[in-house]
């Protein structure tokens, strides 16, 4: 019996170095272009495996919420007020707080623009002007300077809504907003229906 062991490893062993040889040998048979294609071979067949593994996997990741992102209608509406801006407590404010009512109804975007420096309707022109080339759909103007200005600017711009508080002049483009108790609900309003021209 212990004859017959070594007889067996001795034959496996030769069986495999001829297996060995013979595969160096195949290989050294074949040309690089042979190669090449069986490597191509290899990784097309590892593309297609991976791709079909990842096309019919099951994803159990909730779904990605819609974005919380408010969309806006293409209509700018712009203010235009003295030094002190949207300041707490101030008519501006009020005008503003409007704007923004009529923004969540109609999706129209809102900004403000203060006049820094002298108060005065000379130096309140290149402000509006700069409202203007932004291609500020409606303009409301609070403050003496600031509503004079527009005042003198509105029959140029016939395309722009003009809202102005406590104004003298109305017009075909132009429309007034008495100060006091309502003011926010006035600009509201009158935003809306400017918005609503426009659609």
């Amino acid at each position: 019996m212990s004859q017959a062991r070594p007889a067996q490893t001795g034959r496996e062993g030769r069986d495999a170095t001829m297996l060995g040889r013979a595969a160096v040998a195949w290989l050294r048979a074949l040309r690089g272009r042979t190669i090449a294609w069986t490597a191509g071979g290899l990784a097309v067949t590892a593309a297609l495996l991976v791709t079909a593994v990842l096309l019919f996997s099951h994803d159990d990741r909730p779904p990605i919420p819609a974005t919380r992102a408010r969309a806006y209608t293409d209509v700018d509406a712009c203010l235009l007020t003295g030094e002190r801006g949207i300041t707490t407590g101030s008519t501006a404010a009020a005008v503003w707080q409007g704007m923004q009512d009529a923004s969540l109804k109609t999706h129209a975007r809102v900004s403000y623009e203060p006049v820094t420096g002298e108060q005065s309707t000379g130096n309140a022109r290149p402000f509006l002007g700069g409202l203007l080339q932004r291609s500020c759909d409606v303009v409301l103007a609070v403050g003496g300077p600031e509503v004079a200005a527009a005042e003198e600017t509105a029959g140029q711009y016939k395309k722009v809504d003009f809202v102005l508080v406590g104004g003298t002049r109305a017009g075909a483009n132009v429309s007034r907003v008495a100060t006091g108790d309502g003011l926010r609900a006035g600009v509201a309003h009158a935003v809306e229906d400017a918005v609503a021209a426009r659609h």
